[in-house]
């Protein structure tokens, strides 16, 4: 093949530090278009970006140059410092999931995101991120899940 060609979307799902209601309405706005521009420069897309006070959710289209650690890392390093600057004592978690959507799903996906507000009136993050997790057979301690 004379070209590389490459689509792969991704759901990504981090939290606050200790799950601290640090994402206020009067900021998230701001902060999504934070990093919208962060992931734009690594020459990915965002497809849609949404969440909750203490965590949130990206899906996206990552760029083929990029390794999802180093993604991950620009992406939390930033908008942490960005963020820093506007919230006393802002940090994220130290992990992040990164789940992998079919394009065939990626309009669920979409929506499901879209919909965290209205989704999270009945579940909390740990058990959204349980079920995640679970869907997903990957294998997980508590123990280590939350800091």
């Amino acid at each position: 093949m004379g070209q590389s060609l490459h689509q792969v979307y991704g759901h990504l799902v981090f939290s606050t530090k200790d799950r601290k209601n640090l994402i206020t309405a009067e900021i998230e706005t701001e902060l999504y278009r934070y990093i919208s521009g962060i992931i734009k420069s690594l020459n990915s897309q965002v497809i849609v970006i949404n969440g909750m006070p203490d965590h949130i959710h990206i899906i996206t289209r990552a760029s083929k140059s990029v390794t999802d650690i180093k993604f991950m890392q620009e992406v939390k390093g930033s908008s942490s410092k960005w963020m820093s600057a506007k919230v006393a004592d802002f940090k994220w978690q130290t992990g992040y999931g990164w789940f992998s959507v079919s394009p065939k799903d990626l309009d669920s996906a979409v929506t499901y995101v879209k919909n965290q507000k209205e989704h999270h009136k009945t579940k909390s993050f740990q058990d959204e991120l349980r079920t995640i997790l679970t869907a997903y057979k990957i294998p997980f301690d508590e123990k280590y899940l939350w800091d």
